[in-house]
Order: structure tokens, then C-alpha cells, then sequence
């Protein structure tokens, strides 16, 4: 009878097949922590895009309007906004997420490694504006929640003016207050109230048919003047003032205006310049640039 003959095993066989299977186990907690991310990431970028239209939508009407301002003849109107632009155009356009979503998760990811380094090194690699609202907030000024303001007041100027809401006039412009209100202020709606992150938006009038309106001296404002604006929580911020700039109103620089995200700010917007009549009415608008400073 032939000999059968047995294989030896290998050294170290079973240890092979272990850590195999200890891999491939790996492996398989490996893409489903891959899939979780891609979720969150998907999820994050249609957060994002709804944001980001928002701003934009926000951005590009906000002052192409004019503050309406009237002399004893003519009623000035406001200015049309320019047309929003699609939030994707070009080829990609209607071809689905998929291109957007990868590049804004690709940002995403950059970021939290930019924040993940600055946190190690302290070193501040990020601009604040890129990432506000991502670190917390500096000590040197708060930060509030939301909610609305009620009244208005500048030292400097002996104002003293309540506030109400405005929002969206029916040609997409922003909305003003109305005439028979124009010793009060209006807050746009649809942006930051005062103290919240991002500029809150409270426009005015400079004069009537009757005489000067509640912003006819935004114009005299300096630096380092100070305007407190009281909330529905009673709480006051108070806003030092940084510059004053005047525009005209097919020029107005909305990024600047609108854009600055990185603390509480405040812009307060009216009629200047000179008259022109018709639709303009006034040539220019007065931009009060101020940033929340301290609360109480």
C-alpha cells in the first residue's frame, strides 16, 4: 500500500488567516464609516446650499433698492435689484448634485483640517469671514440671540426713533417704511437682528415733503460714535461707529455692505447726495458702518 503522505501545516497559518479576517472586518468598518460620512457630508452641502442662496438672494437685493425718499413734487421709488443669478450655471446646470456636493464637502473637509491644525498650532490660518460662526467667539465683544429690535438711539445726533420691521417690497427690492412713518426706522427682516453674527440692516428715511425724516444726520456721524439699539429681550447693543460712506445707488458695494460675517454688525442706510427726481430720487445712499461693541 502507498505511503499517503500528509502536508505539514505552515508555520504561523492560523495567525495568516486570523489577521485576514481581522482586515477584512477592518475593511468593512472602514466603508461604513465612509458611507456615514458621505451622508453627513450630503447633508451638510444641502444645508449649505440653502444658506448660501439665501445670502445671495439677500445680498443682491438689499440695497440695489433705494431708500425712498420724496421732495414737495416728486415720490421717488426704488431702484429694481439686479437679477439673481442661478446658484450654478454653465454645463453642470440641471445635471444634478453631484459635482456641487463633492466640492462643497471638499471645502468642508479642507476646513475642519485648517481648524484641526489651528487648534495644535495656534496659529489662525483661516480668514475669519470664511469661517464665522465655525470658532468661538473672541472675547472682546458678544455675541446675542435672536431677536428683533425696537428702538433706535445715537447720543450724537439726539435721535431717539422706534423700529419696526420691514421686509421685501413687491418688485424685490428691500421694503421702507412707510410715509406716514417716517420719523421711525425699519429694520430688514430678513437678515441678523443687532448683536447676532452678520450685519443687521436698518434703513430710513433722510427727509419728507414736510421736512428732515428720522436719518437726516447719518451723514454727520464720525468714528467712535456710539448707537444703541434696544430688542424685543430688553437687552441694548451698543455699536461703535467705523465709517460712514456714501454711494451711488447703481454702485452700491453689496459684498462690503452685506457680506461681512465675521461678528455682530450694524449698517444703517438712507438718501444722500443730490436730488435727480424720478425713480432715483436721491443720487446716493449714506452707509453707516458700525460693529456691536459691548451689551446690556
Amino acid at each position: 500500500m502507498a505511503r499517503t503522505r500528509h502536508r505539514r501545516p505552515r508555520p504561523g497559518g492560523n495567525r495568516i488567516r486570523a489577521a485576514a479576517q481581522r482586515t477584512g472586518r477592518a475593511a468593512a468598518r472602514c466603508r461604513r464609516a465612509a458611507g456615514r460620512v458621505a451622508a453627513r457630508a450630503r447633508r451638510t452641502a444641502r444645508r449649505l446650499r440653502r444658506v448660501t442662496v439665501r445670502f445671495r438672494r439677500v445680498a443682491g437685493q438689499a440695497f440695489s433698492a433705494s431708500v425712498t425718499t420724496a421732495d414737495p413734487v416728486t415720490q421717488a421709488r426704488p431702484v429694481r435689484p439686479v437679477p439673481r443669478q442661478p446658484a450654478f450655471g454653465g454645463r453642470f446646470a440641471g445635471t444634478g448634485p453631484g459635482l456641487p456636493v463633492l466640492a462643497i464637502a471638499a471645502v468642508m473637509l479642507l476646513i475642519v483640517t485648517m481648524l484641526g491644525v489651528e487648534r495644535v498650532t495656534g496659529l489662525s490660518v483661516l480668514p475669519d469671514r470664511f469661517i464665522a460662526g465655525l470658532r468661538p467667539p473672541p472675547k472682546k465683544f458678544p455675541v446675542l440671540s435672536g431677536s428683533p429690535p425696537t428702538q433706535i438711539a445715537i447720543s450724537r445726533l439726539d435721535l431717539r426713533a422706534p423700529v419696526h420691521q420691514v421686509g421685501i417690497a413687491p418688485d424685490g427690492s428691500i421694503a421702507v417704511p412707510d410715509a406716514t412713518r417716517a420719523q421711525e426706522a425699519g429694520w430688514y427682516d430678513q437678515g441678523p437682528t443687532p448683536g447676532q453674527y452678520g450685519p443687521a440692516v436698518i434703513v430710513g428715511h433722510v427727509d419728507t415733503t414736510t421736512g428732515p425724516a428720522v436719518f437726516h444726520g447719518l451723514k454727520e456721524l464720525r468714528d467712535g460714535d456710539e448707537i444703541e439699539v434696544t430688542r424685543a429681550d430688553r437687552q441694548v447693543a451698543v455699536f461703535t461707529v467705523d465709517e460712514v460712506q456714501r454711494y451711488g445707488k447703481e454702485r452700491l458695494p453689496t459684498d462690503q455692505i452685506f457680506g461681512d460675517f465675521s461678528r455682530p454688525n450694524l449698517r444703517l442706510i438712507t438718501c444722500g447726495g443730490r436730488w435727480v427726481g424720478g425713480a432715483t430720487g436721491y443720487a446716493d445712499n449714506v452707509v453707516v458702518y458700525a460693529t456691536l461693541v459691548r451689551a446690556h
